[in-house]
């Protein structure tokens, strides 16, 4: 009777770490070869290992409260600096970027850190934001990466 019981807990404990290892693999392929990392530096002075970071500001314009807080969080764990969220002057169907400083290479990794498409990039240039993009969050926002 205890053989069996040993038994069964040693399949237990292998069934649970087959499992584990599972998931950690499956994760880590997601990472490395699905869903790679973007990277939120600018550029780097290798002199003097300073990196500038891509600022945005984030606004809602989906109607629904507190997104553009948990849109901050997801984004500044990525190493972007959010210097402003709020809201939307109107409510909007579609997620969109907005590049202010004409520099569409920033534009380009703040929507795919997103997963807004290209096609959702627009230009309008104003340099007395002291931002490169700003993200407009609108209904579609639960297809987004922050809030899958």
């Amino acid at each position: 009777m205890f053989g069996n019981i040993v038994k069964y807990l040693n399949l237990a404990i292998i069934f649970v770490l087959t499992g584990a290892v599972a998931l950690l693999l499956s994760s880590f392929i997601d990472r490395v070869f699905i869903s790679p990392p973007v990277s939120a530096s600018l550029s780097e002075d290798l002199k003097s290992n300073k990196q500038e970071v891509i600022q945005i500001n984030i606004l809602n314009a989906s109607g629904e409260a507190g997104l553009a807080a948990r849109a901050k969080e997801y984004l500044r764990g990525r190493g972007f600096d959010v210097v402003e969220i709020g809201n939307y002057s109107e409510n909007l169907d579609k997620s969109i970027i907005i590049d202010r400083l004409g520099d569409i290479n920033s534009a380009y990794k703040v929507a795919y850190a997103v997963g807004i498409t290209d096609s959702l990039i627009t230009s309008q240039i104003d340099s007395s934001l002291f931002l490169r993009s700003s993200i407009i969050l609108g209904k579609d926002f639960a297809l987004l990466k922050p809030f899958k």
